[in-house]
């Protein structure tokens, strides 16, 4: 079975052209369920019932991953067990009834204004790394970025009023950034960016020795602030993301629009990570009922 499974990461790559990152992730989900089936004594895929993917997602949740960290795993299984059938490894797909949740069901946590405030105001900014995290915590919830666009950030990427950014499938898109966001930006650059060699290092967000910043300390960040500030819900840059979006939508932006500045080739990606506020649906039965 390992050599199966070696050989369907590799399909992965050639063929599927998916990111490293989900690559790996894939790979994590898929090597602890070949854990789990040869803890059962199964030596063979052909083993495999439906039980066995069941009993593995539920334990999955019953060790509280993330509803969004289920639904990958049950992905990875579904393309796995697909592969297999294809390369003539079972004869059976018994992937192939398990049902998707509905992605509405997994959107994360939703900050509300008074949130964001409270965790915007958390870093010193008259420090240098506290107006680092205070421009990264700005630029995340003004311009809706995923924290890996945000690391990868350049010095040249922010001008006056957009931020130039390289999102997934190395597709560019300009998004536009607020005025608070930029403020916090030039503050940075001015009082701590500038301290480092930028001919030699060009990204935007570094670290105290002058490296670029990666996404584990910037999710390791908002978790310290979040707590800080007192926020009891269960945060990470994603949260921001999707605070960004919904408090746009809130405020009666186009789902269309929305959909440009998260960078989402489809429309159905973007209701995935944002959903009507009950005050906004109101709002519009009130405005254009007919018989209201």
């Amino acid at each position: 079975m390992k050599e199966q499974l070696h050989e369907f990461l590799n399909y992965l790559v050639a063929e599927k052209g998916l990111s490293n990152n989900t690559i790996e992730a894939y790979g994590r989900d898929i090597e602890s369920f070949f854990t789990s089936i040869q803890n059962k004594g199964i030596t063979s895929f052909s083993q495999v019932q439906q039980q066995h993917l069941i009993d593995f997602l539920y334990r999955l949740n019953a060790a509280q991953y993330a509803a969004s960290s289920v639904c990958r795993a049950l992905i990875a299984l579904k393309v796995l067990f697909r592969f297999l059938k294809r390369e003539g490894v079972i004869s059976d797909n018994v992937a192939y009834y398990l049902e998707t949740p509905k992605l509405w069901q997994i959107i994360p946590e939703v900050l509300t204004h008074e949130e964001v405030e409270l965790l915007l105001a958390q870093p010193d900014p008259s420090t240098a790394i506290g107006a680092r995290d205070r421009a990264i915590l700005e630029v995340l919830y003004a311009s809706g970025l995923r924290v890996s666009e945000v690391c990868s950030l350049g010095i040249y990427s922010v001008d006056d009023t957009f931020v130039r950014v390289m999102g997934k499938g190395k597709k560019e898109r300009v998004v536009p950034i607020g005025k608070k966001a930029l403020e916090a930006v030039d503050l940075y650059l001015a009082n701590y960016r500038d301290a480092h060699d930028s001919d030699r290092q060009q990204a935007l967000f570094v670290t105290k020795t002058g490296r670029p910043l990666d996404r584990i300390k910037v999710w390791r960040m908002i978790k310290t602030y979040g707590k800080k500030a007192g926020i009891a819900k269960n945060i990470s840059p994603h949260t921001l993301r999707h605070s960004f979006a919904t408090h746009l939508l809130d405020n009666g932006a186009d789902l269309r629009i929305i959909q440009d500045m998260l960078g989402h080739s489809n429309i159905i990606s973007t209701e995935r990570y944002t959903h009507i506020s009950r005050s906004h649906l109101h709002e519009a039965f009130q405005a254009f009922h007919p018989r209201n």
